[in-house]
């Protein structure tokens, strides 16, 4: 493996980590492969684990074209449980019974957030208001007002339904919120929703299964250095 090829330019597959952000992964990995230019296309939040695109050298002027690409998503959400943040990174702040709730309206509420829709992002996002990030705003309890945006859900999938936790898969175009579609769903079934567990799979024809663990990978540079 010759580390001088990520210097020039390269495009990286990297699973995410649970709980790790975005910009973790690429710090880590700059100081592994020593280079100066690396960033990464479409951001992950730290709860979200899968395929995170790293872009070195001169393909990094390739990342802004490969974050336009379509996405796919695989996830949880939890239905009768809301949370501000709209996922797991706050808590509860409404319960309610989610047994009545058939197969039936699960899918029907899928169809109605497929096609063109329109979305507004969570509170606690990075999207920048008057130059503050959206969620340094909403951990201050600060009042945060996000314009709706127009996305297109391509297929939303109900995979499987286990009690209040119903899997799923989503492809979509960028600046989808899966969180806020959780949301959305929720309160399509009358109970509210949460984001339990997400996993992005694909970003293009670029698939997580074809992804480097980190740590597996940064191990084999400082191997490599070694010999």
């Amino acid at each position: 493996m010759d580390i001088n090829q990520y210097t020039e330019g390269k495009i990286l597959l990297i699973d995410k980590p649970l709980t790790w952000t975005s910009f973790d992964v690429v710090k880590k990995l700059r100081y592994a492969l020593k280079v100066k230019k690396i960033g990464h296309a479409g951001t992950l939040d730290p709860l979200a684990t899968g395929l995170l695109l790293i872009g070195t050298g001169k393909f990094t002027k390739k990342l802004n074209e490969l974050q336009g690409l379509d996405k796919v998503y695989e996830g949880v959400i939890t239905i009768g449980k809301t949370t501000p943040s709209y996922d797991l990174e706050t808590e509860f702040d409404s319960i309610k019974d989610a047994s009545h709730v058939t197969e039936e309206e699960l899918i029907n509420a899928a169809a109605k957030l497929t096609g063109s829709i329109s979305q507004i992002p969570p509170a606690h996002s990075a999207v920048k208001v008057n130059g503050e990030r959206a969620y340094k705003k909403a951990r201050k309890n600060e009042a945060v007002k996000l314009d709706p945006r127009q996305v297109i859900i391509h297929s939303f999938d109900i995979t499987k339904v286990e009690g209040d936790n119903i899997h799923f898969r989503i492809a979509c175009t960028k600046g989808t919120y899966i969180r806020t579609m959780a949301k959305d769903f929720g309160e399509l079934l009358g109970i509210g929703g949460h984001l339990s567990a997400l996993r992005r799979t694909k970003i293009g024809d670029y698939s997580v299964e074809d992804a480097h663990q980190l740590d597996e990978f940064v191990n084999q540079m400082k191997d490599h250095a070694a010999d």
